[in-house]
């Protein structure tokens, strides 16, 4: 009797083993491997190799090779285009992916209505909500138009049936691991069908030139449920960032074919969805007097400067000393601490320290690490700040503050909004109606509490 041929396949990175494991060798998940029936093996016997493809393009000199042209068009919102690079392109793949709630759905819906208000004929798929639900939101949304079509279909044969029938110029799939292939016998959702439906939605954006946004469902660590490689085959990959209980949200570009990726979208939620916010002045700081333990600083977004204010809480501890940060980097933290012990002679082994960036927003870059420390200071001495002070400025291991980029942009921010008084590496050549104090050292920092 021939032996049953057994295959499990990661639902995390879609890796293959002929046992089960308890941990993917691949990507390191745990319990994510499971195994496949016959008729899924087969199928996947079926599938054409790479080696089996012949080639019959030759290689030739890239300077005899053409640029494509790149058609763009505006979705009607002037952050959305400012994060895609300058618009919509025409048979671009884009994924945006964010926790539930932060307002996904509302986003696409509201970019549907412009385009079909604007004269282009839109599908919007939903796997998730029945018709009636999604044209409630649109009431809200002011996104009626005869040129937006609703389809409730998770079957991708029938879906790709409906979008050969007429010619629409832009489509919306809410959400990728909701729909399923008859090809690819597993449930919607899995990593064999995810693949599958992404590859073939990949296809018809090409072949069509039709833009397609995909609505994705995220993990608990916060990325993108299903295999990574969804993310490597589209062209864009944007993710919503805020707490959702929070007006605010902020759409960030990790991945883009077509622009860059230093560009961030800043929506605020009102009654009619999400806008473009307006202003961020006073948006992720308090424009009264700080308390203790609140310092601020400013941060680059791509090519905007926003004035933050962080949050620090130095407590006795007793017992094993925490340190906890929300919007910056834990690792950094700890290093910011050990530099204060040694440099300052504080004693916070014994302390436990929480930091906080303030309005939701996460800092990527060191430039905050002037005003961190100030926030622990003013917590450690229990003194205010002066609101009217911004502190900016890299701290290295050696406790020297080092300058920071695009300097003279952020301070021309700082006095736009008022602010009289800017503690800062070292003080630029352009003229400033701020009273800039230049601190090299760590140290110098004391002088300030």
């Amino acid at each position: 009797m021939a032996k049953k041929k057994t295959l499990f396949e990661c639902q995390a990175c879609g890796f293959q083993s002929p046992r089960w494991m308890g941990r993917c060798t691949s990507c390191g998940g745990w319990d994510t491997m499971v195994e496949l029936t016959a008729a899924q093996i087969e199928a996947l016997k079926s599938m054409p190799s790479s080696a089996a493809v012949v080639g019959t393009q030759k290689a030739r000199p890239i300077t005899s090779v053409e640029e494509d042209d790149i058609e763009r068009f505006s979705s009607g919102s002037r952050e959305l285009d400012l994060v895609l690079g300058g618009g919509i392109v025409s048979g671009s793949l884009t994924l945006i992916g964010g926790s539930p709630g932060i307002g996904k759905s509302t986003l696409l819906l509201k970019i549907a209505g412009n385009l079909a208000a604007a004269g282009r004929k839109v599908l919007y798929v939903s796997g998730e909500e029945s018709a009636g639900q999604i044209k409630l939101r649109a009431n809200r949304l002011g996104a009626n138009s005869d040129n937006l079509f609703l389809l409730n279909e998770i079957d991708l044969e029938s879906i790709k049936s409906e979008i050969e029938k007429e010619d629409y110029g832009f489509i919306v799939i809410d959400s990728i691991q909701t729909l399923y292939s008859g090809d690819v016998p597993s449930a919607p959702g899995s990593v064999t069908q995810v693949r599958t439906i992404t590859f073939e939605l990949m296809r018809l954006a090409k072949e069509t030139r039709i833009p397609v946004f995909i609505i994705g469902h995220i993990t608990k660590e916060g990325s993108i449920a299903g295999p990574r490689v969804l993310e490597h085959m589209v062209d864009t990959v944007l993710y919503f960032e805020g707490d959702s209980n929070n007006e605010l949200r902020l759409l960030r570009g990790f991945k883009n074919r077509f622009g860059s990726t230093n560009e961030v979208g800043i929506f605020e939620m009102r009654a009619h969805g999400l806008e473009d916010a307006e202003s961020m002045a006073g948006r992720f700081y308090n424009s009264e007097a700080l308390q203790a333990g609140s310092a601020l600083g400013v941060v680059m977004e791509g090519s905007r400067p926003i004035v933050i204010e962080i949050q620090a809480l130095v407590a006795e501890s007793y017992g094993h000393p925490k340190r906890s940060s929300t919007g910056f980097d834990n690792n950094r933290l700890n290093m910011l601490l050990a530099l204060l012990e040694k440099k300052l002679d504080l004693p916070l082994g014994t302390y436990d320290v929480f930091v906080n960036v303030s309005g939701g927003i996460r800092i990527n870059e060191p430039a905050a690490d002037l005003a961190v420390i100030a926030a622990i200071l003013s917590s450690y001495r229990e003194r205010k700040l002066r609101a009217e002070t911004v502190f900016i400025g890299e701290v290295s291991l050696t406790g020297e503050v080092r300058d920071v980029p695009q300097l003279s942009q952020r301070l021309k921010e700082l006095e736009t909004q008022g602010f009289a008084k800017a503690v800062v590496p070292s003080v630029p050549s352009e003229k400033t109606a701020l009273k800039l104090y230049a601190v090299r050292e760590v140290a110098k920092i004391v002088d300030w509490m």
